[in-house]
């Protein structure tokens, strides 16, 4: 009886479960979300290494995240942090450049307008920046690792560097896939 009652008893409790886990996202959901400002505070943690550091008045780029391990590739993850990260920038008061409204840049199909490589120093010099982004991520089992860092391009110094991670849960794994596979 007591085995019967155990049995019945994680039945019910693992078809619950998958029906919770298969649930519409709400507007509540996004509300509670952590993934936006786990990434603005990135962006205020560089912000504050910065201060007096750039110009209000001068260009900043925010190239788009690559993977550590194919610095060539990125995904939806590493374009839509630098989407973020930029943002940021431009809220608290930097003339951040918008790359996709550039012509003649390095563009690779798919992998979004900037990433971290030898021709950022042209752009940036092309742009008259004061400073770039670039970043990295790499991924965990159960993390995915994320630097930033503002170097400027004319000496290559480090001017500011945020690392942090994020929960690789469903969302951020179905970001992490490459574009064909999101397809």
């Amino acid at each position: 009886m007591r085995l019967t009652f155990i049995i019945v008893f994680v039945t019910l409790f693992a078809g619950l479960m998958a029906g919770c886990a298969d649930q519409p996202a709400t507007y509540t959901m996004a509300t509670l979300d952590q993934f936006t400002p786990d990434n603005y505070n990135a962006t205020e943690q560089l912000l504050k290494q910065l201060k007096g550091k750039l110009s209000p008045t001068q260009p900043l780029i925010v190239a788009t995240l690559v993977n550590i391990d194919h610095l060539e590739q990125s995904s939806t993850l590493g374009r839509l942090i630098s989407e973020q990260v930029s943002a940021k920038f431009s809220q608290a008061g930097l003339q951040v450049v918008e790359m996709k409204l550039r012509e003649n840049i390095f563009m690779k199909q798919d992998q979004g307008e900037l990433m971290l490589s030898r021709n950022v120093k042209d752009i940036a010099h092309a742009c008259d920046a004061q400073a770039v982004v670039v970043g990295t991520y790499a991924e965990g089992d159960h993390l995915v690792y994320i630097n930033l860092k503002v170097i400027q391009p004319k000496t290559d110094i480090v001017l500011a560097v945020y690392n942090y991670a994020l929960p690789k849960n469903k969302d951020v794994s179905f970001m992490l896939r490459s574009d064909d596979d999101n397809n």
